[in-house]
């Protein structure tokens, strides 16, 4: 017998997620009742993931739930954002158990490793489409911003970008898979949102923004938020081995205009850069200098040789259909 919207409720999401003692009504009434800590404000994202645009058909469904969370954490952590609550709207063409099961297993470990308490959403029929709203919060007046960055400041992002493009590609048989590839998949399936990292970024850093669409391409739109241009070295990426396995060419093209990686692109002030490397080991916490902020608007690649012509454009929903 085919599953109620009340059952399905009550059976897979209604403690799919932290338990928080800051959640005065959550999931089973018409709206949620939070408590948001004094002196902080309201940070909010949502985003919408499709079959067959955000990931591919017959994807696993603990990754799907896995990342439906993960990449609102990580719009949250280029804030410096503290994640707390989600409200999730699941469209499904059948109310398939297995399926469900796998899905709330996913996005909850994620849930509870950051502390996120499910307190809502809404369920209904229809082509397979994920959206999670996730709400936080940061003290007034040291949340970080794309508008901040300045010409001096220096470059950086976390993690190993370009992994998770390859591993889309892996995925979906555009990509020749030569020696160990799994990794490159789960950089896909699982991302690492950078949520405390995040968090300790509002000491130090000047801009932020969460690399979803390519490493260039947010890095430019951090850039023109910020009025100002950028430079960035090729030889300075951090590419993991398996991504380099693929080829220098290759290997370059996923890691700058590859999308999906949710790690976090930052600038910091020259000024403030001996006590972040002091506060926060690059070594320890995962991310490399890779360029500086200019004066002069665009931005610039430079490879051994000179200047490397690449586009900026990266992901878009509208002329990447």
């Amino acid at each position: 017998m085919a599953l109620s919207e009340f059952e399905l409720i009550e059976r897979y999401f209604r403690r799919c997620g932290a338990p928080r003692a800051d959640v005065r009504l959550g999931v089973g009434d018409d709206a949620a009742l939070l408590d948001c800590p004094p002196g902080a404000v309201l940070a909010a994202a949502v985003d919408t993931l499709v079959e067959g645009v955000h990931f591919p058909r017959g994807c696993r469904a603990d990754s799907i739930g896995h990342r439906a969370l993960a990449v609102n954490l990580s719009d949250l952590a280029a804030m410096g954002a503290r994640p707390a609550w989600a409200l999730l709207a699941l469209t499904l063409p059948s109310a398939e158990e297995r399926w469900l099961g796998e899905f709330t297993a996913g996005f909850a470990a994620l849930a509870r490793t950051h502390q996120v308490a499910l307190v809502g959403g809404d369920t209904t029929h229809g082509p397979l489409t994920v959206t999670v709203t996730l709400l936080g919060h940061v003290p007034a007046g040291t949340a970080l911003r794309r508008s901040g960055a300045a010409a001096g400041d220096a470059l950086f992002v976390s993690g190993t970008p370009g992994d998770a493009a390859a591993g889309l590609a892996l995925e979906q048989g555009r990509l020749p898979a030569p020696g160990k590839t799994e990794y490159l998949r789960e950089r896909f399936l699982f991302p690492t949102p950078r949520v405390t990292l995040g968090e300790r970024l509002r000491e130090y850093a000047s801009g932020c923004i969460d690399v979803s669409d390519g490493l260039l391409a947010d890095a430019l739109k951090l850039a023109e938020a910020s009025g100002c241009g950028l430079e960035l070295s090729a030889a300075s990426l951090p590419l993991s081995q398996p991504l380099r396995a693929l080829g220098a060419e290759r290997a370059l093209q996923f890691a700058l205009g590859g999308g999906d990686d949710y790690e976090l692109c930052f600038t910091v002030p020259a000024q403030r850069l001996e006590r972040l490397r002091a506060a926060l080991p690059p070594g320890q916490w995962g991310y490399t200098r890779i360029g500086t902020m200019r004066a002069e608007p665009g931005a610039r690649v430079m490879g051994e040789e000179g200047e490397l012509s690449l586009p900026a454009g990266g992901y878009d929903h509208f002329s990447n259909p």
